[in-house]
């Protein structure tokens, strides 16, 4: 009856109850809810969605002041990598990889192509598609990113060690994953 107890005063307490109570993650820990100048939070530093949404923001400022340079975004640079590794893949192959509808795909390799840095040729084994692959000012692009990309990843990662970056990259990926 006690234990039952405990739970009802739990529920109706968030303060006793770390998983409804703003100033707890869902794993329990506190989490510090003011901002600068004290502003409040509430909740908001406590939720996975709120956090990937705050990194992803700054990570993508960060790589896109990286390539400025370059000129591409980090879309298309994904798919510069994945044609790079993998020539004479077709728009649905590619599509299918980055997650994106045909359509888009169309749209992105149409801009690659317009600035000479994807070549899309008829594919040997069917007709009415196209494979894809890197032009040299492609390549010689591609190379000039990987090295822009390598110096915002040691940027953005700086204060976490290898087996921190390993954990989360492993998380991220749980996360993208469907439930079941």
């Amino acid at each position: 009856m006690k234990k039952a107890q405990n739970s009802i005063n739990a529920a109706q307490n968030p303060a006793q109850n770390p998983a409804q109570n703003p100033a707890h993650n869902s794993a329990g820990n506190s989490v510090d809810n003011s901002g600068e100048g004290g502003f409040d939070y509430d909740l908001l530093p406590g939720l996975i969605g709120y956090n990937l949404r705050r990194a992803q923001t700054a990570v993508f400022q960060d790589f896109s002041e990286s390539l400025k340079d370059c000129d591409i975004t980090p879309g298309q640079f994904g798919v510069l990598i994945l044609i790079e590794a993998n020539a004479g893949l077709n728009q649905t192959q590619l599509g299918n990889a980055v997650g994106i509808d045909r359509s888009t795909v169309v749209a992105v390799i149409d801009r690659l192509e317009g600035r000479g840095l994807v070549l899309r040729e008829p594919a040997p084994n069917d007709r009415r598609s196209y494979a894809l692959r890197l032009s040299e000012q492609g390549q010689t692009l591609l190379a000039q990113a990987r090295t822009k990309v390598a110096e915002h990843e040691a940027r953005i990662s700086q204060g976490l060690n290898m087996d921190e970056q390993k954990q989360l990259i492993g998380l991220l990926s749980r996360l993208r994953e469907p439930s079941l």
